[in-house]
């Protein structure tokens, strides 16, 4: 008996989970000086896509100057996958290289008198990243990503056409300073030899001379 009851209340729950509306986003409040982060557990290798936005308190009005707030999302082992500073609203989108739980930390500025803002933050991951709005969010993070990466592709390989061109020039230098070397090797190679000569003919000279004088010739 016990057991058909809880299987009836296990199914009851299933359709009342079923039937419950999928929640799109949340809502916080960050205080003036203040900080709040929101945690999300993401795969290996996911996309994961948020949207925020500064929440007006008078709708139909214009957002207040000061209604701004700075945003940067890291991993678990503290790299930083996005920065913003003090925007209305934004998005971020990119592959998470590192499994586990990621932080998104919302900053508003110290302000007197003090404030209260209300931010709607859309944080997805995974599956749950797959609708239309959303993926198209996905494809442009993954622009930026992929035009953030080629610069930083073409800076290396600039750096590296650089490097070897200074090479290059050192290799010319070198070979410049070799052939010189060589050169002057050779003339004092020369002179060494007409030297050794000169000494040599003086030797056999003075030895002529002395025998001649000793009559032993």
């Amino acid at each position: 008996m016990m057991i058909r009851m809880t299987m009836m209340t296990a199914m009851w729950l299933l359709i009342i989970i079923s039937w419950v509306p999928e929640v799109k986003s949340i809502r916080f409040e960050v205080a003036s000086g203040g900080k709040k982060c929101i945690l999300e557990d993401i795969k290996t290798n996911a996309m994961t896509i948020g949207r925020f936005s500064v929440v007006n308190p008078n709708p139909g009005s214009p957002m207040p100057d000061h209604h701004k707030v700075t945003v940067r999302v890291t991993s678990s082992k503290g790299s930083t996958y996005h920065t913003t500073n003090q925007v209305e609203s934004g998005t971020f989108a990119f592959t998470a290289y590192e499994g586990g739980d990621y932080k998104a930390c919302f900053w508003v500025n110290h302000r007197r008198p003090a404030i209260v803002l209300t931010i709607e933050l859309d944080w997805k991951s995974g599956v749950a990243a797959g609708d239309g709005q959303v993926h198209k969010l996905a494809t442009k993070g993954q622009v930026e990503a992929m035009e953030s990466e080629l610069n930083n592709m073409y800076d290396l390989v600039i750096m590296i056409h650089d490097e070897i061109f200074n090479l290059r020039e050192r290799e010319e230098e070198m070979q410049a300073l070799n052939r010189s070397t060589n050169s002057n090797m050779a003339v004092f190679s020369f002179l060494s030899l007409l030297v050794c000569l000169s000494v040599a003919g003086l030797q056999l000279w003075h030895l002529k001379t002395f025998f001649e004088r000793k009559k032993l010739l």
